[in-house]
């Protein structure tokens, strides 16, 4: 699974990804086909029946293999409302948990709430939505869904360990330990992973990793400090199972949870929780996937990949498409999936897939084209743009321009302050072809390198033969 962003400030992917907040406004009718991914914050991707489900912070997607094509089901009926925060796939079989956020009067912020689990079984035509359960959806929301001899498992924070024998009608509350459930108390009930590893049952909460061989009948925990070779953290955020040449492995996306000898890292165990190994020390993990001897690791820090078994680690380079070079404005990201040697990568600014080992990739992202009738003929996003916050890659952040062409031609862009003055001159009579929707990128700062002032910022996009088209960009530091 995928903690994402909604660990670092909730709010985030529960209002569309603060970092690429790029299509917040746009959504597309269930079951259409679009040209990419319906959001740009990818958090959850799981594969299923001819496809790959794609969990982003405006909604559920899919992409089809045999058409090589993308749908949304954002507006599918009884489909849980929100960010997708957590995706179990078996076949034609389908959980996924959505949230969202609401101001909390009594805390004075914005706090996530769960909007409860939809269950398809027929690979997504149709669907069964069940409510969140517990008293209250505040801090309760699904990080994470496993299926295990018919029981769901759902990993829902301060709702702690969810388990449904009925295939959601019900659900109980569980901790996974001998002690009475209370999250305020025991840092070991607030769940946040779930794990089947071959009929075991693993979960992973602020306390540490837990393993059921009866399916949650009795437990065994391992932390921090219950062991001599230790998980390096005890906020276990994501887990994987990884089997080739007769090797049985449990990976943990471990982070610090309250003791200050913990670190951030991913543990391994190869005897099943017995003794444990550290990897990528210091980087916080998101979510692990692997395909043969080879493990990829999600973080904040970037993608990471190891061909054998975590002996070595190698950190794949900033990634641009390899036809149009659009890039991936940003090092985070949140989920991974390997199979076959293809690798799906998801960012904080888009999805990525690549098949020859991080040479060459394919990027998708989701924008509103600005061809269709009565549509602009440019907008800017993200807007308000933050240079400090959005889309940073390389000490810049990035603002994307995005207008369409009707045939080849050749494109100038300007940005002016209030007053009209230029600021700075992102592209002159640049060759771009067409029909296409295209983008220009400008990082918040004028043609000597300096960064530019809070306030209003107008540009121009003068298309050859199309005239000369005006947007404005709100820069807020």
């Amino acid at each position: 699974m995928k903690i994402a962003f909604l660990l670092i400030a909730p709010f985030l992917l529960l209002a569309g990804q603060a970092h690429a907040k790029t299509v917040g406004t746009y959504k597309f009718n269930s079951g259409e086909p679009a040209a990419g991914p319906i959001g740009n914050g990818v958090t959850d991707l799981k594969p299923g029946h001819d496809g790959l489900w794609i969990g982003t912070g405006e909604g559920l997607g899919r992409y089809d293999h045999a058409s090589a094509s993308f749908a949304s089901y954002a507006k599918a009926e009884n489909l849980a409302r929100g960010s997708i925060s957590a995706i179990w796939a078996e076949g034609d079989d389908i959980w996924i948990a959505a949230a969202e956020d609401s101001f909390v009067a009594s805390v004075g912020e914005s706090l996530p709430f769960g909007t409860g689990f939809s269950h398809s079984r027929d690979n997504g035509a149709t669907w069964s939505h069940y409510p969140q359960p517990g008293p209250t959806p505040i801090q309760n929301l699904c990080y994470d869904i496993t299926v295990v001899d018919g029981i769901v498992w759902a990993a829902s924070f301060g709702g702690g360990l969810l388990k449904s024998a009925d295939g959601g009608a019900t659900w109980q509350q569980t901790a996974p330990d001998s002690f009475v459930f209370e999250p305020n108390s025991h840092l070991n009930h607030r769940a946040f992973s779930t794990l089947n590893a071959d009929g075991i049952l693993w979960v992973g909460t602020a306390g540490g990793i837990n393993k059921s061989a009866d399916n949650g009948e009795s437990w065994i925990n391992f932390n921090h400090t219950n062991q001599q070779n230790p998980i390096s953290g005890n906020f276990v955020v994501a887990l994987a199972n990884q089997r080739a040449d007769a090797r049985d492995i449990i990976w943990a996306a471990t982070w610090k949870a309250e003791d200050l000898q913990e670190e951030y890292g991913v543990s391994k165990t190869e005897n099943g929780g017995l003794t444990w190994t550290t990897h990528l020390l210091g980087i916080r993990a998101q979510n692990i996937a692997t395909d043969g001897p080879t493990v990829y690791v999600a973080t904040l820090e970037g993608l990471y990949k190891s061909p054998d078994y975590g002996d070595t680690w190698y950190k794949f380079p900033a990634i641009a498409d390899k036809k149009s070079g659009e890039n991936i404005y940003t090092v985070e990201h949140y989920s991974v999936y390997a199979e076959m040697n293809t690798v799906w990568a998801g960012t904080a600014d888009g999805l990525a897939r690549t098949s020859d080992n991080g040479y060459t990739w394919d990027v998708f992202r989701a924008f509103k084209s600005t061809a269709g009738q009565g549509e602009p003929r440019t907008y800017a996003y993200p807007n308000p743009f933050s240079p400090k916050r959005h889309n940073e890659l390389g000490g810049d952040g990035h603002v994307r321009l995005q207008y369409n062409t009707r045939n080849d031609t050749y494109v100038t862009v300007k940005v002016y302050d209030f007053a009209m003055d230029l600021v700075a001159t992102l592209c002159e009579n640049k060759f771009r072809p067409g029909p296409a929707d295209l983008n220009e990128v400008w990082n918040g700062k004028n043609d000597y390198g300096d960064e530019v002032a809070n306030g209003v910022y107008f540009y121009s996009i003068a298309i050859e033969g199309d005239g000369t088209h005006w947007g404005k960009i709100l820069i807020v530091n």
